[in-house]
């Protein structure tokens, strides 16, 4: 690792800081550093004064960041471990750039190169950018049959195609496509008012509107040299706290309603629009939108907002506990979730799977322990007791989450002192500078980088979802499955489309 930078989380570093290495020893500290436990945050191509550019952001117990110059032509390096498999698919999409050797090299969300080179997988986007139009998996045999469902499903979920090729009931292949909601996100986010970035962020994902926003207004206040006041960052953990539980108590009635148990689905149902008023009650909106800018937050927490927070829990707590009782003791559901779509611990850590998915197979990656933020550095770490990667650990941990969050936010909501209702949108960034934030959004590890040039102006936005590592989680978790628990596992996992799609 002598190579790389160690970086604290949301610190500004000078670009000419950050190693710029030759592209053989920039893949080799890569590979060492992944073949040796680390995992992939980051890694993204960049254009500077016409230059293309990589630069990757890597983590074990701290955190590191290395670049280097475009190769002509490079080996991929997920022939050598799959943990960049999607980084170089999206690389090779957004700047032409082809990984010589990637065992799957697809399409990730149908769009021209930024650069306007030849297209590396041959398409001609001015005739036509339909997702899905590419040649899927071939799994050949007299008895081999394919089910394709979506992109367009019942409900009101977004778009995303499966193709499982299966024998019989048993699946042996799942493809997941997905790509339909492609918005050019991080080529708007540098050519937008700084007024409106907060509104675009908040729109990456809609059920994680704090976590996205979270992370890039701690990027820009880290560029600018804002400070936040303690209160401040007391009410944004609260909301992302709150944006946690409400989530995954969604999630448990969805995974009862998948084994036909109606009652605890409900009941669940009616419990998250009790954490979603909560949301109401601290910034006046139910999905957290509007409330976390940079320099603060844009509502003050009163007392009446405290007490109103602190009786809910109390009434609710039994009512969750009694209910995900209900659930986790009935015999027939966990027939149904124990042993179902299993990601064990190995396969998890080789795909770099985040957040709970990653806890339930035994990963004990947690951003907020690892790399706190605001004020979980003064607060206590959740513990899981069962990680063998199934769908009823996925639930499990779920469980265990919410119960943390609340004993979180009862603490905080003890704190005193007082919140200055102080955002800002008049800001100048640091002039050729990095920064990356970090956070433990719902669904897992959310991570927001900016580079700016010698002006202070903003060069390079890259997000990163946590479903970008986990949707070939879902995958993995269907090999040799019944078709039929395809909800299961899906709902187990619960992941972004318009996340991934930016």
């Amino acid at each position: 690792m002598a190579n790389l930078l160690q970086i604290n989380n949301g610190e500004t570093v000078q670009r000419s800081l950050i190693p710029h290495l030759a592209f053989a020893d920039f893949r080799s500290e890569l590979l060492t550093f992944a073949n040796n436990g680390g995992q992939v945050v980051q890694f993204f191509g960049y254009e500077d004064d016409g230059v293309l550019k990589f630069l990757a952001v890597l983590r074990n117990e701290a955190l590191f960041v290395v670049g280097c110059d475009e190769p002509e032509s490079y080996q991929s390096l997920t022939t050598e471990t799959e943990k960049f498999h999607m980084f170089e698919r999206e690389i090779a999409e957004q700047y032409g750039v082809k990984p010589e050797g990637h065992p799957w090299l697809r399409m990730v969300r149908y769009h021209e190169n930024y650069r306007g080179k030849e297209d590396v997988f041959g398409n001609d986007y001015k005739k036509e950018d339909i997702p899905g139009n590419y040649e899927y998996f071939p799994v050949e045999g007299d008895v081999i049959h394919e089910v394709a469902v979506g992109p367009v499903h019942a409900g009101i979920i977004e778009p995303g195609h499966f193709r499982f090729q299966c024998i019989g009931e048993t699946v042996l292949h799942l493809e997941i496509q997905l790509g339909y909601q492609h918005r050019g996100i991080e080529k708007l986010l540098p050519s937008v008012p700084s007024v409106r970035r907060p509104i675009v962020i908040e729109g990456i994902a809609g059920d994680t509107a704090i976590g996205h926003s979270l992370c890039f207004s701690q990027a820009v206040e880290s560029l600018a040299s804002i400070k936040v006041d303690e209160g401040a960052k007391t009410i944004r953990v609260i909301a992302l706290e709150l944006e946690r539980i409400a989530n995954h108590v969604g999630d448990l009635g969805a995974l009862s309603g998948d084994v036909a148990f109606n009652p605890p689905a409900a009941f669940f149902g009616r419990l998250r629009g009790e954490f979603l008023n909560l949301l109401l009650t601290l910034c006046g909106n139910r999905f957290g939108k509007s409330l976390v800018r940079p320099g603060g937050v844009t509502q003050v927490m009163g007392e009446e907002q405290k007490k109103i927070i602190r009786d809910k829990i109390r009434e609710t707590r039994p009512e969750l506990e009694h209910v995900c009782d209900l659930l986790f003791s009935e015999p027939t559901v966990r027939a149904r979730f124990e042993t179902t779509g299993t990601v064990p611990y190995e396969q998890a850590e080789k795909l770099g799977l985040v957040g709970y998915a990653g806890r339930a197979s035994g990963l004990a990656y947690d951003a907020r322990v690892a790399f706190p933020t605001e004020c979980y550095a003064d607060l206590t770490a959740n513990t899981n007791e069962k990680a063998v990667g199934d769908v009823f650990c996925r639930a499990n941990v779920r469980r265990e989450e919410i119960m943390h969050s609340l004993d979180l936010i009862e603490k905080l909501v003890q704190k005193d002192g007082e919140t200055a209702n102080d955002p800002t949108f008049d800001y100048k960034l640091a002039p050729s500078s990095f920064v990356v934030s970090v956070n433990e959004g719902w669904r897992g590890e959310i991570s927001h980088c900016i580079l700016t040039d010698q002006d202070g102006a903003i060069t390079r936005y890259k997000v990163k979802d946590p479903s970008f590592h986990n949707w070939t989680g879902l995958a993995m978790s269907l090999r040799n499955e019944g078709i039929s628990d395809f909800p299961l596992c899906n709902k187990s996992f619960n992941l972004s489309y318009c996340g991934f799609d930016l």
